[in-house]
């Protein structure tokens, strides 16, 4: 196989999204090639064991690479602005694997409080079965993390956006912190996508995404990938997923690959359709709440001015009437979906406290900022007027 690289690096991101990453069989084909093949073949016994050491470059089984695969880990790596990438199955074994290949028996590791419902079940509940102690702080509050640290102190995590309430935490601040207390700081940066937010540039030693959502973001496949430096990624990912087996689909790694070719237009489609909305539904006398980070009343404005170079494609509303409120609101759309995913070309909302959030308890939620009346709107590809009049239709009931 061959690769072949434009020769000027200063390319665009819409461009290398397209080009970066290629690797040609022969047959020079112009799309990316699909291998689905579980193994590799040697030309003699002697080939295979090279193979094996590393003395000799090549694939060797699908759980460790695979050539669509690696196209993807280099198009997203480029894209990112990282040294290194590797793809996991999902989102949530991206963010499995970069917490746990840092953390052993002992260490401690801090977190904004705010997150996806399994994010924080990782932090909270999975780490501490392994004697990891864990301590959930107030994004927002750098004096919070700050007096979290302890000696034993390793990483610090955190959503910016959070899921679902769009709180956004100054991340080169928390950088700063973590560095000084010599942790490896940790950023899931889905709400944002890799169009608006560049966490690395920003001081992250590692960025996780859940390609599920806008990379795909035509509701297709699961994916997850795990971006940071070489040494990152040799030192604390790469043999942990090599031996314990989260591995992307070629496939879905092919379907990917193309999605990125797509994703700046859908993700800056999608974000003038959600400011849009946003505007237009603010101030609804049925809505106790908006939240959206493109908004000058976003609670963090000034530091999404800093660290942002969009909004999202999330919007957080608080119905009023609660639980029953929101319900009725959500029932009585006609265009817009219920599900539980975002990111994708059709719109879709959820209700947290009942789906993503449900396993939390009143008080947790509370904690979370997940109200009995928030909902979670993610705007897809259709036409704002439409989405608009489908929103406000909804809204009468409440």
């Amino acid at each position: 196989m061959s690769e072949r690289s434009p020769r000027n690096r200063s390319l665009h991101a819409q461009t290398r999204l397209v080009h970066d990453g290629t690797l040609r069989s022969d047959f020079g084909e112009t799309s990316e090639a699909l291998f689905l093949t579980q193994g590799h073949v040697y030309e003699s016994a002697e080939d295979c064991e090279a193979r094996f050491t590393g003395e000799s470059p090549g694939f060797l089984y699908a759980r460790f690479s695979n050539p669509t695969v690696t196209m993807f880990e280099q198009r997203m790596a480029s894209f990112e602005g990282a040294e290194a990438a590797r793809a996991t199955a999902t989102g949530m074994a991206a963010v499995t694997a970069a917490l746990m290949g840092l953390l052993q028996a002992g260490d401690h590791i801090v977190a904004a409080r705010a997150l996806f419902g399994s994010c924080r079940y990782v932090v909270a509940e999975l780490l501490p079965r392994f004697g990891v102690a864990a301590t959930l702080v107030d994004g927002t509050d750098l004096d919070a993390w700050r007096n979290a640290v302890r000696p034993e102190t390793k990483v610090f995590f955190l959503e910016s956006p959070a899921n679902p309430t769009l709180e956004v935490i100054d991340i080169e601040a928390v950088a700063g912190i973590a560095r000084r207390a010599g942790a490896k700081f940790v950023v899931d940066n889905v709400f944002s996508s890799p169009i608006w937010q560049k966490p690395l540039r920003l001081g992250a030693d590692c960025v996780v995404y859940s390609a599920t959502k806008h990379i795909d973001g035509q509701g297709r496949c699961l994916g997850g990938v795990i971006l940071a430096s070489e040494e990152f990624i040799q030192t604390h990912v790469h043999t942990l997923l090599r031996q314990t087996g989260p591995s992307m689909s070629p496939f879905n790694a092919w379907v990917l690959l193309k999605s990125l070719e797509t994703l700046p237009l859908r993700v800056e489609r999608q974000t003038l359709t959600a400011a849009a909305v946003a505007d237009a539904l603010a101030g609804h006398s049925k809505i106790r709440r908006l939240i959206y980070p493109g908004r000058a009343d976003h609670p963090q404005a000034d530091i999404i001015a800093r660290q942002m170079t969009g909004g999202s494609t999330l919007i957080a509303l608080e119905i009023e009437g609660g639980k029953a409120g929101a319900f009725r609101f959500l029932n009585a759309l006609e265009l817009i979906r219920i599900s539980n995913n975002l990111g994708d070309a059709k719109s879709l909302i959820t209700h947290p406290a009942t789906t993503t959030h449900q396993r939390f308890t009143p008080e947790e939620r509370a904690e979370m900022g997940v109200s009995e009346g928030l909902v979670r709107l993610s705007i897809g590809l259709e036409h704002e007027d439409d989405l608009i009049d489908d929103l406000l239709q909804a809204l009468e009931p409440v």
